[in-house]
C-alpha cells in the first residue's frame, strides 16, 4: 500500500482513514481531519459518536485499527506529545490524593519544582506570571481531591499550559460547570487561545459557545459528517446528519443575525 502523503507545513493535526473498533464495535469508521494551526476548532456530536476515542487516539492512548496520524507533520510519538495539552473530561481523584493546588501546579513548573523548600510567596510569584488568566489564590492552600467539578477542569487546564504547549485538546471542558459559570469558562479559553497563540480543538454540547468562538466545526459520528464554519455547518440539515434529529436554530433580539442554538445535552 503506498504511504499516505501528509502536508509538511500550516497543519496542527492531520488525520487520514482512522478506523477504531472496540469490544467489536466500529466507533470510528474511517475519520478525515485537517486542524489548521491558531484555529480554535469545535468537535461536535451524540454521545458514542466517537469524539474522545478520536482524541485517546491523538494522544497515543488508543491504538487505531487503520490510518494515518501527524501532529505538526510527526507521527505520533512522545517527541511531538511533549507539545501537546489535554484535559479529560472527568478526573475521578481519590481522596487520598493530598496535594494541594499550590503543589499540583508546582510538579509542572520548572522554576517551582522545588516548591517544598521554596517560600510560598516565591511559589506563588512564579505560577501567576505563569498564569496570568487564571484568578487561582482563592484555591491555592485547597486539596485538589476536595475541588469542585468546575474549580478542577480550571486548575487542569491551569496545569496542562504551564507545559507551554502549541496544541491544546480539551474533552468537554465545561463538563461540572454549572450553567452560569459556562460562559465565562468559553471566554478563559478564547483569551488562552488569543495570548498563547495555540491550537485548540475542544469537543462540547454547547452549540451555543461553538457558534461563538470556533473558528471551525466538525460534527462527528463515527464519520466526519460534515466540517466548515459554524455558519457553514450549524445549520438544522447538517445538524441532522451528525445527530440523527432535528434541531433548529432560533433568534432572539439581542441584535440582527444573533444565533442561539438549541443545546444536545447526552
Amino acid at each position: 500500500m503506498a504511504e499516505v502523503r501528509f502536508h509538511p507545513t500550516g497543519l496542527a493535526i492531520e488525520v487520514r482513514g482512522l478506523r477504531v473498533t472496540l469490544g467489536g464495535t466500529p466507533v470510528l469508521r474511517g475519520v478525515d481531519l485537517h486542524v489548521a494551526r491558531g484555529q480554535i476548532v469545535a468537535l461536535i456530536g451524540p454521545n458514542g459518536s466517537g469524539k474522545t476515542t478520536l482524541l485517546r487516539c491523538l494522544l497515543g492512548l488508543q491504538p487505531p485499527s487503520h490510518g494515518e496520524m501527524r501532529i505538526f507533520g510527526q507521527r505520533i510519538g512522545p517527541e511531538v506529545l511533549r507539545r501537546v495539552g489535554y484535559v479529560p473530561q472527568r478526573l475521578a481523584l481519590d481522596r487520598s490524593f493530598v496535594l494541594s493546588v499550590r503543589e499540583f501546579l508546582s510538579l509542572r513548573l520548572r522554576e517551582t519544582q522545588g516548591w517544598f523548600w521554596q517560600r510560598r510567596q516565591t511559589t506563588d510569584s512564579a505560577l501567576h506570571a505563569a498564569l496570568p488568566e487564571f484568578d487561582l489564590d482563592p484555591l491555592m492552600d485547597r486539596p485538589v481531591a476536595g475541588l469542585s467539578g468546575g474549580q478542577l477542569q480550571r486548575v487542569l487546564i491551569a496545569f496542562s499550559l504551564l507545559a507551554k504547549p502549541e496544541l491544546l485538546l480539551l474533552d468537554e471542558p465545561t463538563a461540572g460547570v454549572d450553567t452560569p459559570g459556562e460562559n465565562t469558562f468559553y471566554e478563559l479559553i478564547a483569551g488562552i487561545h488569543q495570548r498563547h497563540q495555540l491550537t485548540v480543538v475542544l469537543v462540547s454540547h454547547d452549540l451555543s459557545m461553538v457558534y461563538r468562538h470556533a473558528a471551525r466545526v466538525f460534527a462527528l459520528n463515527g464519520v466526519i459528517c460534515c466540517e466548515g464554519t459554524p455558519e457553514e455547518v450549524m445549520n438544522a440539515d447538517s445538524l441532522k446528519q451528525a445527530y440523527g434529529i432535528h434541531v433548529t436554530p432560533y433568534h432572539h433580539d439581542h441584535g440582527p443575525g444573533h444565533h442561539h442554538w438549541v443545546n444536545i445535552k447526552p
